[in-house]
């Protein structure tokens, strides 16, 4: 994706994955965008070369919540 399309899409992304985060820990956007961005998965997430982006946001707040609960990220074989 050039690097138009990406800077399009990822707030989209991002918006619906803190939104996602919200409603299913309980938290307010504000929590849910303040741990969103200090993890290691929105670093991942914010380098379009990754490709991290591709996933659903449901498999994304899955890759979340491993990181909140494991301290690790496993990312599925592309």
């Amino acid at each position: 994706m050039d690097k138009k399309k990406f800077e399009s899409a990822f707030p989209i992304i991002c918006s619906a994955l803190a939104g996602i985060i919200a409603d299913k820990e309980g938290l307010t956007e504000e929590e849910s965008i303040s741990k969103l961005y200090t993890s290691r998965l929105y670093e991942k997430l914010e380098n379009e070369e990754t490709k991290v982006w591709h996933y659903s946001t449901t498999k994304l707040f899955d890759l979340f919540k491993e990181e909140m609960s494991t301290g690790k990220t496993t990312f599925p074989e592309v």
